[in-house]
């Protein structure tokens, strides 16, 4: 009988070290998505000004700034790739 009081003794405390270990984990997993969340739309917020103040055109959306930037960026990143090797072909 005393055995079977330690079984039940231990999985009560097994039972508890387990809810408290996930209550810590969810805790720190939550806070965690909380500050990225809050770091990538401060930057979405601060890029989406960026490209309204210098690199939108009369009438462009901020959508269509950043559309079309990408594609320079692309070309240009092809450009120089080959010129780097003594082509100049562009694909």
């Amino acid at each position: 009988m005393a055995k079977s009081k330690l079984i039940n003794v231990n999985k009560k405390i097994e039972e508890h070290v387990v809810k408290g270990y996930k209550a810590i984990e969810n805790g720190v997993v939550g806070g965690h998505k909380k500050i990225e969340e809050g770091a990538v739309k401060g930057f979405e917020k601060i890029s989406d000004q960026f490209v309204d103040r210098f690199l939108t055109k009369e009438g462009e959306s901020v959508k269509d700034a950043k559309k079309e930037y990408r594609k320079k960026k692309n070309c240009n990143e092809c450009w120089q790739a080959e010129s780097i090797k003594g082509e100049m072909v562009r694909y």
